[in-house]
């Protein structure tokens, strides 16, 4: 009984020494590099391209500075995703935050730029999507907070564009110089003290309330349709900045006429207008559905 008993013990230890040399030999479970790299390393490519276009020809001060930051884009995501995997979890981070930052940012590059940075936006929003972030839930006050802001900014920038499309019909309408000439010198005013600031600030704060709420920024159609209107509005923007400095320059002649051009302006503001409507539409009405991705 006592050989059986030592054979059990001598059984029991072999078997508890093994376990530990299997556990110490067993590889270290560390993450991997940051999630879906390849979306991470196309926007790289993307800011490369687009740095080159905007030094090319005769660059303006804003234009170097934008390809400056897209240099250092592709830079920082070039260097996280080639970290060693220990370093995964913090390079995820950063390109999360960067690209949460940057989104909103490439607006501004929208005015000194063209419409490459559209794709931009676009691209840094699969890039970071693709991550799957997870971000934590607003705190009661700090939500009712974030989404009077949002809501502040979004009437404002809806107030804006109303009054833009006024002034567009304004010019492209009145017999007048002094009014045709003047309406197209307040929507240039506008645009550049009031539109830009309200858009890049409806935007921002647009995100925070999404991602910090039960809604999400891709798990519901209707949050995923207004984020998509608010990536295709600058595209709009940029063509009707454009248009108002082209109209603004072509009516300081009492005998220029806006022509075809204001026209277009009339229209492009129309389908701005219908586009907000749109966004506003889908926050009252939330309609149902989820899409099949996950913040």
């Amino acid at each position: 009984m006592d050989t059986h008993t030592d054979t059990d013990t001598g059984t029991g230890t072999g078997t508890g020494t093994g376990t530990r040399a299997e556990a110490r030999s067993a590889p270290e479970h560390r993450p991997g590099p940051p999630q879906r790299p390849a979306a991470q390393l196309v926007f790289a490519a993307f800011s490369i391209i687009a740095a080159l276009l905007l030094t090319g020809g005769d660059a303006t001060p804003g234009m170097l500075f934008a390809a400056g930051c897209y240099v250092l884009a592709a830079a920082l995501i070039v260097t996280c995703v080639s970290l060693p995997a220990r370093f995964a979890a913090p390079a995820r981070r950063t390109l999360i935050v960067f690209h949460l930052v940057f989104i909103p940012t490439q607006f501004l590059f929208l005015f000194v730029g063209d419409l490459t940075q559209v794709a931009g936006m676009v691209l840094g929003a699969v890039a970071v999507g693709r991550m799957r972030p997870r971000f934590p839930r607003l705190r009661r006050g700090t939500r009712r907070v974030w989404l009077v802001l949002h809501v502040g900014f979004s009437v404002g920038w809806l107030g804006l564009s109303l009054a833009m499309s006024l002034l567009a019909i304004a010019g492209a309408t009145a017999d007048g110089h002094a009014v045709r000439h003047g309406a197209y010198e307040l929507m240039h005013v506008f645009d550049l003290a009031i539109v830009i600031p309200s858009v890049l600030l409806s935007i921002i704060t647009g995100l925070v309330v999404s991602l910090g709420t039960k809604w999400g920024l891709i798990k519901h159609w209707w949050v995923l349709i207004k984020f998509v209107i608010s990536l295709v509005i600058p595209a709009i923007a940029t063509v009707e900045s454009s248009w108002i400095e082209e109209l603004q320059r072509r009516t300081r002649d009492p005998a220029g006429e806006p022509g075809g051009l204001g026209v277009a302006l009339v229209v492009c503001m129309l389908v701005y207008l219908a586009l907000l409507w749109t966004a506003v539409a889908l926050s009252v009405v939330k309609p149902g559905g989820k899409t099949r991705l996950r913040d």
